[in-house]
């Protein structure tokens, strides 16, 4: 107890302290679906703004699951610009991987909220002091200008009012040098499209084109879908990466797909290809009350609820999936609606139509569009709906000039929405349409690229969305978590089976004790002898602490006195493991948060691994820490460690390294008062 005590005195004792920089209380977390910006405004080239969303309070006990309780591993609750701290903006170097078909189209479309969003993540970053590397690909199908990186600076300029400088370092191999930093207010790397390195996510080309760079930014939601070097690779040699307004948006949207808040929910279906999208369209039938098929993928459906269907508009590789679907559906009581009739041509009158009905198209007519009987069935359904999503196309040739279909379908759904209908429009067909026959936008959830949606129904994880840190998603109730939360707190991040945690609870009940562990079974086990035990200074919770330590320490009400990382896992954090626990961004975080004159404490088995721990604490500190030399006493290899452990409470491992004879490698660092 006395060994605790001198440790903790000189901290205990100081006056209250506010955070280096950063409030005490924080910024709230989010409850997944909710979206909120910054909101400080940027002036934009036209009026208005980012509407701003109100933060959602949650549980500290609630799991980060979506979907009723149905965990969504292919979604994790991601680190995202609008809750990084902007200070720790000023002075670093920030790639943001920007998505060329928002800004360099022919024209840039200012009525779309993906483009206001992916432009105030540029200006964000630029008024926050960054240095900013913008990185995509593009092609002259979006606009034949957009020949050379010059082409395409001069366009980014006139949109971002800032200068923006085009960098030739890809096609020479030179990696970015900091001179080259100061060449304009923005930088901007060679056409991605033109280097297959990209496409092949090399490993050489992604630490070449993150070269210098600290922070990286994906804005680019709509290739989350692909493995790239541009939005995976690079995120393994920067400090930390995150998502950018834009991308943090449409992920909002696409997990509000999954939710059923809302009921009844209907989901309208279109495109064919129904084999590959089997497992999206039984999650689809999952989660609502009725699937609308409008387009050739109808015909699959059809069929298989036996009914006849001309030859060449069935898929043969499909009847199965199709067959299973129907009897998924049946099985969930999930209503499927079908067209009862179309509008065909006929081949060798190219001009003559006529209304078929489905089961009845003659030899030698080919279907264009829904039949009137059929948009009136949809009519019905869709007026009682309270949630819908549109994906895929109302098409069944591969280019047909019969748009009547669809034009009505979205005069449905905009009629829809001004009744509290929460919509998702999916698809750059879909979302055109959507534009043309509705006043105003605003009112719908718009998802303009269809594949990154489509993987993530067939329950795939979106590589784009997997390589961002992760952030702890509930706000955290700490009057729960404890029945005094003004106490000064100690954190053990990795806390194991939690010995150190529930030991030490016992010793100092004027602390307050958090374990951080990525072990959820270790966290439930931990928790339920909290509660048996009857403890009210110590809590646990799940959650990688590399990425979410700031997000949830900066919101306790009191001081972090101490730090604790006992015996991390020697091979996982070996220095080229991408989710290590020792990053930049966790060491920057425990030197803003901890107090002054507060501690950190590291200790492993292996020699390695405790020299690396107090090497980065000391080059990534911000020159904050300092070595308690005066404590040393055990000399090996030339290095000197700590003897015993100061606190008389061991950690699971330490005991078993400890009861084997093996020696452990133990230090402590000092947080500077900032009067030294």
């Amino acid at each position: 107890m006395s060994q605790l005590l001198n440790i903790l005195q000189e901290t205990l004792l100081l006056n209250k302290l506010s955070f280096h920089n950063y409030p005490r209380k924080g910024r709230q977390l989010l409850q997944h679906g909710s979206c909120s910006y910054p909101i400080k405004s940027i002036q934009l080239p036209l009026q208005g703004g980012l509407e701003v969303v109100t933060h959602v309070k949650s549980s500290h006990k609630e799991k980060a699951s979506l979907c009723d309780g149905v965990e969504l591993e292919a979604l994790p609750h991601v680190q995202t610009l609008r809750e990084f701290p902007r200070e720790e903006l000023f002075a670093k170097v920030v790639m943001v991987r920007f998505d060329s078909t928002i800004f360099l189209g022919e024209k840039l479309d200012w009525s779309s909220q993906s483009a206001l969003r992916a432009l105030y993540t540029i200006k964000f970053l630029h008024e926050s002091g960054a240095k900013v590397i913008l990185v995509s690909a593009w092609s002259t199908k979006i606009n034949p200008k957009l020949l050379a990186a010059e082409a395409v600076a001069d366009i980014l300029s006139s949109v971002l009012r800032l200068k923006v400088a085009a960098l030739r370092c890809i096609s020479c191999n030179m990696p970015l040098e900091r001179k080259d930093l100061q060449k304009a207010d923005i930088l901007l790397l060679e056409n991605l499209s033109n280097y297959k390195e990209e496409a092949a996510n090399c490993s050489k080309f992604a630490e070449l084109l993150s070269s210098e760079v600290d922070i990286f930014v994906n804005d680019s939601f709509f290739q989350s879908h692909k493995i790239l070097a541009s939005t995976v690779g690079v995120a393994r040699f920067c400090y930390a990466s995150m998502a950018g307004f834009s991308f943090d948006e449409s992920l909002c949207q696409l997990k509000k797909t999954a939710t059923t808040n809302k009921k009844p929910y209907i989901a309208i279906i279109g495109g064919g290809n129904l084999n590959n999208k089997a497992a999206a369209l039984q999650f689809l039938a999952s989660r609502c009350d009725a699937l609308v098929f409008v387009g050739l993928m109808s015909f699959q459906i059809i069929h298989a609820l036996g009914h006849s269907v001309p030859t060449n508009l069935v898929e043969l590789e499909a009847q199965k999936a199709a067959l299973d679907i129907v009897q998924f559906a049946h099985n969930k009581n999930v209503l499927i609606l079908y067209p009862k009739d179309f509008w065909c041509v006929n081949q060798h009158l190219p001009k003559q139509l006529e209304v078929l009905p489905a089961q009845g198209i003659l030899d030698g007519w080919v279907p264009v569009d829904l039949g009137p009987s059929s948009l009136d069935e949809i009519n019905s359904l869709v007026t009682n709906s309270k949630k819908i999503i549109w994906i895929g196309p109302v098409k069944f040739r591969s280019s047909s000039p019969y748009t009547g279909g669809t034009s009505k379908l979205a005069q449905m759904l905009y009629k829809q929405c001004q009744c509290e209908c929460e919509i998702t429009i999916v698809g750059s067909t879909a979302c055109e349409v959507i534009k043309n026959e509705s006043s105003s936008v605003s009112s719908f959830n718009m998802l303009e690229n269809a594949s990154a949606v489509w993987e993530f129904l067939k329950g795939q994880k979106l590589p784009g969305v997997m390589a961002l840190d992760r952030a702890y998603p509930f706000e955290i109730d700490w009057n729960v978590a404890y029945c005094d939360p003004s106490r000064p707190l100690v954190v053990d991040i990795g806390s194991g089976n939690g010995l150190f945690i529930m030991g030490m609870t016992r010793k100092r009940k004027d602390l307050n004790f958090l374990g951080l562990e990525i072990n959820g079974k270790l966290v439930k086990r931990c928790l339920d002898s909290v509660h048996q035990s009857g403890i009210t200074n110590g809590y646990f919770i799940e959650t990688n602490a590399t990425s979410t330590f700031r997000s949830i320490v900066s919101s306790y009400p009191g001081e972090l006195v101490l730090l604790s990382i006992e015996c991390p896992n020697p091979d996982f954090n070996k220095p080229e493991h991408r989710w290590r626990m020792m990053q930049r961004s966790l060491i920057e975080a425990v030197a803003d948060l901890l107090a002054s004159k507060g501690k950190v404490f590291l200790q492993s088995d292996v020699e390695a691994v405790a020299m690396r721990l107090k090497d980065e604490f000391l080059k990534y500190g911000k020159g904050k820490f300092h070595l308690m030399h005066d404590r040393y006493d055990l000399v090996i290899n030339g290095n000197t460690w700590l003897k015993e452990n100061p606190f008389g409470i061991h950690s699971d491992w330490e005991q078993h390294v400890i009861d084997r004879g093996a020696p452990m490698y133990r230090l402590m660092l000092s947080k500077a008062t900032g009067l030294e």
